[in-house]
């Protein structure tokens, strides 16, 4: 008996990584090293590490892992970017029962988000478990930010106003559900491609903002939704107050509302989901919030429009 009759493939492993560097030249040791940046006086490395859950479960049903890396990538540097951090280098994990195309294709999409997050992978893992009946991903980010620079939502008054960013879609929560909505036939096969589409990687639409208008708090909208994730930015006494009423999940069409995809109405019209339970699970259209002085709010849609995303005031800090 060896190794490969056991269900390891080493000489398949090796030939990835070989096709690997060719496309990333930092990919090889033991370990990977990148040099801080010079012109801080005081920087902060700022980590962070996410998944992206049972999402990938959906490439299995359309044979296509090449978006699911972006996912990985957005998922850990859009939380990395909350206090004003600009990524610098990503790592992966990738747990697999064979070296096989999907490998190639999920390291495809993590190569993409790198290059749209601005940053730098410098390494990862790519372990062969035969026993294992799925495929599973893990992503490791680091991003840099000078302590005076720090965005904690420590100077969040009361009357500033929430300003949401639009999501993609589902990004990469709530999948639990959606899956079984696949397997009990409320969702098509035809409609899976859609829900693939790669969650929105924020950060160098944040890096342009922090340059241009003052933003006092941001948070990422990932499991939990809003409910759950904006007031991880708000100091103790306050409260994000978020105008729920004026976005309802029964009508498709509200004055000044916010964008909300199909996919979540869809979800509550299956009767699947209670509309007060969606808010705790998905982002309902928006992907990531922004804490800002009520006088910097024009500008502060301005900056957002001008580089192709859409936002809407969406709520007030109050007591």
């Amino acid at each position: 008996m060896d190794y490969k009759s056991s269900g390891v493939d080493i000489e398949a492993g090796n030939a990835f990584v070989a096709r690997l560097k060719e496309k990333v030249s930092t990919i090889g040791g033991f370990g990977g090293m990148f040099k801080i940046p010079t012109g801080y006086e005081k920087p902060i490395l700022v980590s962070g590490a996410d998944g992206v859950g049972t999402k990938i479960n959906l490439c299995s049903i359309t044979k296509d892992y090449t978006t699911i890396g972006i996912d990985l990538v957005a998922m850990c540097v859009n939380d990395v970017i909350c206090c004003g951090a600009k990524p610098l280098y990503f790592l992966d994990y990738i747990s697999t029962p064979k070296v096989d195309h999907r490998v190639d294709q999920i390291m495809e999409g993590i190569i993409k988000g790198c290059e749209i997050a601005g940053c730098e992978l410098i390494g990862g893992e790519t372990a062969e478990h035969p026993t294992s009946t799925d495929i599973d991903l893990a992503g490791f980010c680091t991003g840099i930010v000078e302590e005076d620079d720090t965005i904690n939502g420590k100077s969040i008054e009361e009357g500033d106003l929430i300003i949401g960013i639009q999501s993609s879609g589902v990004h990469s929560n709530g999948f639990s559900v959606i899956n079984d909505m696949i397997r009990n036939g409320k969702i098509k096969d035809e409609e899976v491609q859609d829900l693939l589409t790669p969650t929105t990687i924020y950060s160098s639409l944040v890096m342009n903002l922090l340059d241009e208008v003052p933003i006092l708090g941001m948070a990422h909208i990932t499991g939990g939704g809003i409910c759950e994730n904006l007031p991880r930015c708000i100091p103790d006494g306050l409260t994000a107050n978020v105008w729920y009423d004026k976005y309802p999940l029964k009508s498709f069409k509200s004055p000044d509302a916010w964008h909300i995809p199909n996919i979540f109405y869809q979800i509550v019209s299956s009767g699947q989901i209670i509309e007060e339970e969606m808010k705790n699970i998905f982002n309902l259209g928006i992907g990531f919030c922004l804490v800002v002085p009520t006088k910097a709010e024009i500008d502060v849609h301005k900056s957002i429009k001008k580089r192709g995303f859409n936002s809407w005031t969406i709520g007030q800090v109050t007591t």
